[in-house]
């Protein structure tokens, strides 16, 4: 007797309920990669499910910050660059416990350009200062400039890139001639004019490298936008009557903030070797406040380069894991938030 196919036979109450509460969707290609080798380590369960046409089902969903998280610990110069960045962060943060001498601490004069030793891993400067105590200090500085340099570029940059995009017009012509009046002079020297200006020191470093430095971001915020006001979402929002400045911060400014925190990763390295350099040509921090820019400029003296080369080693090592770490980490982002990016 011949068997009837399983999909002609009729339904029961059991199957009807079944299609009723099975309304979890396929998982994408990407997760169901992920979905398999969790389920394949030890100690691990599968969390799928298989639906009523056998296809793989995902329980669980993943916001965008977790699996931008997910994406980032994969790629491992990205783990090795927020390894750097976290480490002169907190050397940064507790340089006052880490640092033996004071940054102006004479050990002894006598000693002074001493080799680096048990007693002072990184030897003594000119004037017989411990360079390890100075070089925690100087991270100090350093990310102190790029991180409140970024601050104020994003205060500045991402509200006027922000109604130029939006707005477009008259507005927009406005904003962005005044942008391409900035973006025209050279930043460092801009920067050089306002710190000769106000006078050395570290706030207005940080105030003159923010002040300059906004251009960019307003450049790359008001193109983001550009592209978003032509979106379905924003056109709904103005149908439904919100303000210009209701849809910029509830719908198009989160939905830029990839492109910001990148900017913003690649943004601190740029200001910390502008405040090197300004500290270099002898305009930014001023002794006996320590700087790694300040002490590459004392190291490169042609007369200590052959005969005490770790005072000119240490800070320029400094200046480039710092730059490195945070390459590497603004690299990692770009990759990890971008939802167009290669699979992984």
């Amino acid at each position: 007797m011949a068997q009837s196919h399983p999909q002609s036979r009729p339904f029961d109450r059991m199957d009807l309920a079944l299609r009723d509460t099975d309304t979890t969707l396929p998982a994408p290609p990407w997760e169901l990669e992920d979905l398999i080798e969790e389920a394949d380590a030890p100690g691990q369960r599968r969390s799928a499910t298989t639906g009523l046409g056998g296809e793989l089902t995902a329980r669980k969903q993943r916001s965008l910050w977790s699996d931008a998280w997910r994406r980032l610990k994969k790629n491992k110069l990205a783990v090795i660059g927020l390894f750097i960045v976290a480490t002169f962060s907190l050397i940064a943060i507790f340089a006052p416990l880490i640092a033996p001498y004071g940054q102006a601490e004479v050990v002894d004069y006598r000693l002074a350009r001493y080799a680096p030793s048990w007693t002072w891993p990184m030897g003594l400067d000119a004037n017989g200062r411990d360079m390890f105590s100075r070089m925690v200090y100087g991270a100090q500085v350093s990310l102190v400039v790029g991180v409140l340099a970024q601050a104020i570029v994003l205060v500045i940059g991402v509200p006027l890139g922000a109604i130029a995009g939006y707005f477009g017009g008259a507005t927009d012509n406005t904003l962005m001639r005044l942008v391409d009046v900035f973006y025209a002079i050279p930043q460092l020297l801009m920067v050089l004019l306002f710190v000769n200006w106000w006078g050395p020191g570290l706030l207005n470093i940080f105030l003159a490298i923010g002040l300059v430095g906004w251009v960019t971001e307003a450049r790359l915020v008001r193109g983001q936008f550009l592209s978003l006001r032509e979106q379905e979402y924003v056109h709904a929002a103005q149908v439904a009557g919100g303000s210009g400045s209701y849809i910029i911060r509830k719908h198009m400014l989160p939905n830029s903030l990839t492109p910001i925190i990148v900017a913003l990763t690649f943004g601190i390295p740029t200001a910390i070797f502008t405040e090197a350099a300004l500290s270099f040509v002898g305009v930014g921090i001023r002794p006996p406040q320590a700087s790694w820019g300040q002490m590459v400029a004392e190291g490169s003296n042609p007369g200590y380069i052959e005969t005490s080369p770790h005072m000119l080693l240490f800070p320029v090592l400094a200046i480039g894991l710092t730059m490195l770490g945070f390459s590497f980490l603004g690299d990692g982002l770009r990759d990890a938030l971008d939802p167009k990016g290669s699979r992984d």
